[in-house]
């Protein structure tokens, strides 16, 4: 983890010549005087000149011998790729997972000075240094300490700014691989779903499978195509286009406006590099499709929500929205917009608002305009269920993937995504003469050891309330539960004694005490 703001940085270039696999590559330096800042988002580096690789070099080592490099040799003696011009390796976990220099020759290397090594502005998520340059990169570290342990992608998901850091690094042609490391096992424990990095599936070193396709698909790109991409800041999207639509098993468009395609972490099995190799040579500059970008226009979704009044909005960024559901309502409402979605061409667009994760009978997509480029998203509470009735995994979020096709493809998705607290137990009925779904009950306590819940979104408590609802549904009041042992506290201050299991709070809407009542007493 980056641990300053702070610092101003500069970068000079090194370089060395390549006689063969056992040779350092190029490397470029990052020192800490001359960076300029751009606020709390971190720096950019405005004066960074990436070194010209050699043309004489090969894209790729001699001596792999895979059916991607094979390939890859095969379009660069054609003359049809145009390889690392203008690109730059990026490893933050400081040589632990890292790709070997001698592997793509041309592909010039990040190294940092001792100063940003001593603040650890090398190491773990990035994000707060933007450079002027495409950018692959990738971390095999994560966050270890309890009770906050996490991927370095969750952390970004759910720590404050970083959603805005990812974007960041999205939109200016920087692109990250991360592993899940435990947060994609028995469940899959992230909060949101987004485009702006890769999440492997396992922990150190399986990031780098990913690293080494997303290099080979880089220098397969046409270099006018390469250079279009880098100036309009498609770069990232682009190629995660490319890499999901490439996917084994993935073979119509059907299947990529799909869940298949677009899991949260990705396992190496379903990598399919010669396929993104033969896709990104293929690819004509004016053939790029857009990256999505959405617009809330309205929604339920609240900064106050719920017993603990907390924010129901985890980020708002342009290409992932993410919310999270803690009020009490059965049912909620948003209307996003994709009309800010402008092709690089100029092309005409066509949007595809797709149910990618969830229960289809709680999830309603409704046009709200001609084109398709607007949407009502209606959404009903929904249980912990499987990702694939065929798979153990389970999930407690709702994903929705927004596409935009020029008439020659179909865009990287943009996600709307909702996370359900499953740690806190609901039951909803219908009540009142309208029949009108209510929440009737709800436990806040975590009761099964393998219940996880995440301490940076939601808390817990060891209580149960139940909801008392009039005629016209209208909330009249409700009872809380509590274990024995439990100290209640008195409107005042006062403290009770403690609770036998038998007592409860019995709490009347507009009334500002709790009163102890026993079951056994005259109920008012």
């Amino acid at each position: 983890m980056n641990k300053s703001q702070n610092l101003l940085l500069v970068v000079c270039c090194l370089g060395v010549s390549w006689n063969g696999p056992s040779t350092q590559a190029r490397e470029v330096t990052l020192q800490d005087e001359q960076l300029q800042s751009i606020g709390p988002l971190g720096w950019i580096a405005p004066s960074l000149e990436i070194p010209n690789p050699d043309r004489d070099l090969p894209f790729v080592d001699p001596e792999v011998q895979t059916p991607a490099a094979s390939l890859l040799r095969r379009y660069q003696a054609q003359g049809i790729v145009g390889g690392f011009q203008g690109v730059i390796y990026d490893n933050r976990d400081r040589d632990h997972s890292k790709l070997p220099q001698s592997e793509f020759p041309q592909l010039s290397h990040l190294t940092y000075g001792p100063r940003l090594r001593e603040k650890d502005l090398d190491y773990g998520l990035a994000g707060r240094i933007i450079l002027p340059a495409i950018v692959i990169g990738n971390s095999s570290t994560a966050l270890t300490k309890r009770p906050s342990q996490r991927s370095q992608a969750r952390f970004a998901m759910t720590a404050k700014g970083e959603a805005a850091r990812a974007f960041l690094t999205y939109v200016n042609n920087h692109i990250y691989v991360y592993p899940e490391h435990h947060d994609h096992d028995g469940a899959d424990l992230f909060p949101a779903n987004w485009p702006y990095t890769l999440v492997s599936q396992g922990s150190s070193y399986s990031d780098m499978p990913f690293v080494k396709a997303l290099a080979f698909t880089t220098a397969a790109f046409p270099e006018d195509t390469r250079q279009f991409l880098k100036e309009k800041r498609l770069f990232a999207p682009t190629l995660q286009m490319i890499f999901r639509r490439s996917q084994k098993g993935l073979y119509t468009r059907q299947h990529y406006l799909s869940g298949f395609a677009h899991p949260t972490v990705y396992d190496a099995d379903r990598l399919a590099p010669e396929r993104m190799i033969a896709m990104a040579a293929a690819l004509k500059a004016d053939e790029v499709p857009p990256m999505v970008r959405l617009k809330v226009e309205s929604e339920d979704f609240s900064d106050s929500a719920g017993l603990g009044e907390l924010s129901e909005r985890l980020f708002t960024t342009p290409s992932a929205i993410a919310r999270i559901w803690r009020s009490e309502s059965f049912s909620q409402n948003m209307a996003i917009s994709a009309e800010k979605t402008e092709d690089p061409n100029g092309r005409d667009l066509v949007f595809e608002w797709v149910l990618l994760r969830g229960d289809p009978a709680k999830v309603r997509i409704t046009s709200l305009n001609a084109a398709n480029s607007r949407a009502r998203i209606s959404l009903d509470w929904q249980g912990e269920r499987r990702i694939d009735p065929a798979a153990e995994r389970r999930t407690n979020r709702v994903d929705i993937g927004v596409f935009a096709s020029n008439g020659v493809h179909d865009s990287a998705p943009a996600f709307v995504s909702i996370s359900f607290p499953q740690h806190h137990s609901r039951t909803y009925r219908p009540v009142g003469d309208e029949r009108k779904m209510r929440l009737t009950s709800i436990d806040y306590a975590v009761r099964e050891e393998s219940t996880y819940f995440d301490p940076l979104l939601h808390w817990t408590a060891d209580w149960q309330d139940e909801f008392e609802y009039g005629s016209d549904g209208d909330l009249v009041g409700w009872k809380r539960f509590l274990p024995y042992d439990t100290l209640i506290l008195l409107d005042g201050g006062g403290r009770s004694d403690q609770a036998p299991p038998s007592y409860e709070i019995k709490i009347r809407k507009g009334l500002p005490q709790l009163y102890m009542k026993s079951p056994d007493a005259p109920q008012d």
